[in-house]
């Protein structure tokens, strides 16, 4: 079983995930960028809260360390491919937001299956 002290790296994507979020709300309200920029802050506010959780109550969950991988990846994916489409006119790289928002889907059902997964308890 892991510690609650190993799942400090995921309060600190979530902190860094939830600033961003808000930041890019403020600059799809102020800079034009409703198109890419407000589903980029959405995905952001949708999923720090979720890694919040998860770095409290990871050490009680099956999987959640890959969980928190797959999160924090899929969102930097999703989230920065389209802040790149924004500011400098191209993606990451190709399929990358596809990419991000499979994986954040993967993370999600692998939450479910850690948590119907015969437990120790």
């Amino acid at each position: 079983m892991a510690s609650v002290r190993s799942y400090r790296w995921a309060t600190v994507a979530a902190g860094l995930i939830g600033a961003a979020g808000v930041g890019l709300a403020a600059a799809a309200s102020h800079a034009g960028g409703e198109a890419l920029l407000r589903p980029a802050s959405t995905i952001c506010l949708a999923h720090a809260p979720a890694l919040v959780a998860l770095s409290i109550a990871g050490d009680r969950v099956r999987l959640a360390a890959l969980v928190v991988v797959g999160m924090t990846l899929g969102t930097v994916l999703f989230s920065g491919d389209l802040v790149a489409r924004h500011f400098i006119g191209s993606g990451l790289f190709p399929m990358a937001a596809p990419t991000g928002g499979v994986t954040l889907i993967v993370s999600w059902l692998l939450l479910c299956a850690g948590a119907l997964a015969p437990g120790r308890d």
